[in-house]
């Protein structure tokens, strides 16, 4: 089986000529199934975009939510109209709401949206704002306090998520795929070929979800795990345990590409 992975697709940025001519090239590239790490557009898009991908590519197309996706919109109703829509889909997989996913007899799929749980770096000193603050409905009237707990809350979330099912799939199969889109270790947060500094760690990372990964993995070292992630926009790869490697995609505004093509056993 081919697997393409994407991310950070952002695709609000193309005009509708240029999505389908990506979705083409997509159809095309020879991949059995898509594996998307989030930023697929913004929200006001992001249903007819789906819906094109699963029109035009006829083939599974699993996927995570990123930050940008929930633009304009509040996180709940979003969620809700992902998953009535993957409820009806023959080809589209929300992994928040699909448990263990068998890819190949050797390889399973786990993922979740992930969220920047603000515990790594230095949260209450750091003078970055995103854009999330004013165009997520979720945080736009909260002060710097009241949002740290809604970060470690969605976070935590994620992580509870992995604690879950994570242990099911890696005892099930010898290798497993986990998709999520905020990287989940300070040493996968890539910038520009550095690692993030503790103005941007907080916005970059989720340490919940590293926790919970490490937590699963350090019991089981003949299993192995790849993390698929974005967010930062630059590519890196990190091994944070002999058993499990993260990698980071990294993206362009305008430019959407496979960042890599998995050949799965």
């Amino acid at each position: 089986m081919r697997a393409a992975w994407l991310t950070d697709l952002h695709l609000n940025f193309l005009d509708f000529a240029a999505v389908g001519a990506f979705l083409d090239r997509l159809a095309a590239s020879g991949a059995d199934v898509l594996i998307v790490s989030g930023d697929i557009t913004e929200s006001t898009e992001l249903i007819p975009v789906l819906r094109e991908f699963e029109q035009r590519l006829q083939r599974p197309v699993y996927f995570v939510l990123g930050n940008h996706d929930y633009y304009f919109s509040s996180i709940a109703e979003l969620r809700q109209r992902v998953d009535r829509l993957c409820r009806q889909s023959t080809w589209l997989r929300w992994l928040n709401a699909c448990g263990v996913v068998r890819l190949t007899d050797r390889v399973g799929l786990v993922g979740h949206d992930g969220w920047a749980d603000g515990r790594l770096g230095d949260y209450e000193r750091s003078l970055v704002r995103m854009n999330d603050w004013h165009l997520i409905e979720e945080f736009a009237s909260l002060d710097k306090s009241s949002r740290w707990q809604v970060l470690q809350q969605l976070g935590d979330e994620a992580a509870n998520h992995m604690r879950r099912w994570l242990p099911e799939a890696v005892d099930r199969f010898a290798e497993t795929l986990l998709v999520t889109h905020v990287p989940p270790f300070r040493g996968a947060c890539w910038y520009e070929g550095r690692i993030s500094d503790d103005q941007w760690l907080p916005h970059f990372g989720s340490k919940a979800m590293g926790d919970a990964i490490l937590e699963v993995m350090r019991d089981r070292p003949e299993r192995r795990l790849t993390v698929l992630c974005g967010h930062t926009h630059s590519p890196g790869v990190y091994e944070p345990l002999d058993n499990v490697v993260v990698y980071t995609g990294g993206a362009t505004y305008g430019a959407p590409e496979i960042q890599r093509m998995l050949e799965l056993p």
